[in-house]
């Protein structure tokens, strides 16, 4: 089959959201040409009970079958639809999974931690200071944060899991942070109680690679919606935009204002902001929680910030088992 002709699809089911991909090979990289995203919170309530309650997996069976009749509708010829930590933890995953096949006709693979940090590497790296000699590349997920440590000059895609010198995963998100210590209503205590829980999580990455600091022209990386939704705050933006947000760099101060900011708002006036939104107001100072924690341990006076990263990171690899690309030459996603 001709490049032009190859359709490729990647979808990203999260603890809380559903997101789908679908993209063509165009010159050195690709277009997209649909896309879906939908807060669903499969993991609502997970952390109590173990089990994906029945109204998440409605919500989430009815995107799903959404993300299918778009893949049909753009003649999709092949995808790799992933699953993360909600169906991980879950104990009626497998029956959930199920479920998706019956209902939605999807065909879901759940990823372990290490696929899923490695896939973040993938989609983002390319957003790294090419004449750094390490960063630290971050997701914010809903039900766990992966952290991936990169070293050496970016040369081309190839080499990316080469550049990973130590990866983590915490078992810990903004869905799963925010339900044990609240996320509608958060004084400076309780989000300080936030930040103490994921250094624990984050203490023994940090002695792994602690050199990493000593890295020069060192910079932290994020995806997530937690960084995307401080870069827009950030810019002022009326309107989120992802052409705005994808690759800006922030500087460390910039940072600490937002997060302030942010602090500083009820949860009417973080529901009220164009890049937050009502369906997130109760979970970005978990998110920055999660964050600070992460710019506590590995301060840097830089972070750039990436709107892409798992889904992007699946297509690239996609693209490249089937050799649509040059050799040696990296996609421009």
């Amino acid at each position: 089959m001709s490049q032009e002709r190859r359709t490729y699809a990647a979808l990203d089911l999260g603890t809380n959201n559903c997101r789908l991909l679908v993209a063509r090979p165009n010159g050195d990289g690709f277009r997209v040409v649909d896309a879906f995203s939908r807060i669903v919170r499969l993991g609502e309530g997970l952390g109590g009970s173990r089990r994906l309650k029945e109204a998440a997996i409605a919500r989430t069976i009815d995107a799903l079958q959404v993300c299918r009749t778009k893949m049909e509708a753009r003649g999709v010829t092949r995808a790799r639809l992933i699953a993360t930590e909600a169906c991980r933890a879950a104990e009626n995953g497998a029956e959930f999974i199920q479920r998706v096949r019956e209902e939605a006709l999807l065909d879901l693979e759940v990823v372990d931690r290490e696929t899923e940090a490695h896939l973040a590497v993938a989609g983002c790296a390319a957003l790294a200071d090419p004449h750094a000699e390490g960063a630290i590349l971050f997701d914010i997920g809903g039900g766990s944060s992966e952290l991936a440590w990169l070293t050496g000059a970016a040369r081309d895609r190839r080499s990316l899991r080469q550049r990973v010198r130590a990866w983590t995963s915490l078992p810990v998100g903004v869905v799963t942070l925010a339900e044990r210590h609240g996320g509608v209503h958060v004084d400076r205590e309780g989000f300080e109680g936030m930040v103490a829980e994921v250094l624990g999580l984050i203490s023994e990455f940090a002695q792994e690679v602690g050199s990493a600091r000593r890295c020069q022209r060192f910079h932290l990386l994020g995806t997530s919606g937690t960084v995307t939704t401080i870069a827009g705050v950030h810019l002022g933006l009326k309107r989120y935009d992802r052409r705005q947000v994808d690759g800006v760099w922030m500087q460390d101060g910039d940072v600490t204002d937002v997060m302030e900011r942010l602090l500083g708002m009820s949860f009417d006036e973080r529901a009220a902001n164009p890049c937050i939104g009502n369906e997130r107001a109760d979970l970005v100072l978990a998110g920055c929680a999660i964050l600070e924690a992460i710019r506590r341990t590995f301060p840097a006076g830089r972070l750039r910030i990436a709107d892409r990263g798992l889904r992007e990171g699946i297509l690239m690899q996609l693209m490249d088992e089937d050799g649509v690309w040059a050799p040696g030459r990296r996609p421009n996603a």
